[in-house]
């Protein structure tokens, strides 16, 4: 039994208990001596029809195609009101996956106790990160005949805000704090789901949506290309003191040629998406999913646009607020990234 799984799992929900055991199994060499079979790890990847979900499915058949070492299999998060990243993080917690994905932000809130889960009162002390992967960028779209050129122009016109509690909400929440704006400074300010916000888009009934992804995003596509939406910077002197207070958000761009109509790059912010683990899986369960991914980083950059860019000397620090774990500690200072 892998030695991570020493506790119950249960879902974030905290009403579908979730018991997860795996097996570590020693087999014998003919003619040699015992060895230790492919460490079984799971992650935990949040919804089926969730971004992380998609990454991690595809980190699993990387490490399932390329490597002896660990076999990968995912965790999928039970239906509930929890956002994706939170749900990953309590399940990594709780031991029922060694490893989870979950944006920088979550990840921050999670092991400081602030932000949305200020109020929760079990503390996700058992964190540890691993590496970083991706920016996930705040990215802000436009009807073009909205007039909408800067965050400023914002002000008194109808916006999405997002739902309560999801990723792109917790931002936006964060941008309205920094411009001492509130919902009453919009004309109508919407708390739709990121699938409805996309045909209220297309629909005039909100001149502006924001989106909380890696890039390419399909949602993105839709609304620059049928419904003439542009993509606008998320830049100033607000967001440049947001950013100097918040370590776990930085500077990010949208590539020129993203979408449709985008002549030059956008400027934004964002969190990153990150690989925790807890404290308690073993440091050799660690390592060797951490050299697994390493050794394979010129085929995770293959997985998926937003990966193309991996440097892996930025991935053992960028939007890591929980302490590093031992095992992958091991191995950046075995390979000299730290």
């Amino acid at each position: 039994m892998l030695a991570a799984r020493y506790k119950t799992g249960r879902a974030v929900t905290l009403r579908i208990p979730v018991l997860i055991v795996l097996t570590l199994i020693l087999t014998l060499v003919p003619g040699g001596g015992p060895v230790r079979a492919a460490e079984d790890v799971a992650i935990a990847a949040g919804g089926r029809d969730g971004s992380h979900y998609a990454f991690g499915r595809g980190i699993c058949r990387l490490l399932n195609r390329k490597t002896d070492s660990v076999t990968c299999s995912l965790l999928p998060a039970p239906k509930g009101d929890a956002p994706e990243s939170y749900s990953n993080l309590f399940n990594v917690h709780n031991g029922a996956a060694e490893f989870g994905l979950s944006g920088s932000d979550w990840q921050h809130y999670a092991t400081s106790g602030t932000g949305p889960v200020k109020h929760v009162s079990e503390k996700l002390n058992t964190l540890r990160s691993v590496f970083s992967l991706h920016p996930e960028p705040v990215t802000l779209v436009a009807r073009r005949d909205a007039d909408i050129g800067s965050l400023d122009d914002l002000k008194g016109k109808r916006v999405n805000l997002g739902r309560p509690t999801s990723k792109t909400r917790n931002s936006v929440d964060l941008i309205l704090k920094s411009k001492n704006w509130s919902p009453g400074d919009f004309m109508l300010a919407e708390e739709l789901t990121g699938k409805d916000q996309s045909l209220a888009f297309c629909h005039d009934r909100v001149q502006a949506i924001f989106v909380v992804s890696a890039h390419p995003n399909e949602a993105v596509e839709q609304v620059t290309k049928l419904c003439d939406g542009v993509v606008v910077d998320l830049v100033g002197e607000k967001i440049d003191a947001l950013l100097a207070s918040t370590p776990h958000l930085a500077k990010a761009n949208v590539a020129e040629g993203t979408y449709p109509g985008m002549s030059k790059p956008a400027s934004t912010f964002g969190a990153a998406l990150t690989v925790v683990t807890s404290k308690d899986v073993p440091d050799d369960v660690v390592y060797q999913f951490t050299k697994a991914i390493f050794d394979n980083i010129g085929e995770l950059k293959k997985l998926h646009p937003a990966l193309r860019d991996l440097d892996p000397a930025a991935m053992t620090k960028s939007g890591l607020t929980a302490p590093l774990h031992p095992g992958a500690k091991r191995f950046y200072t075995e390979q000299g990234l730290m």
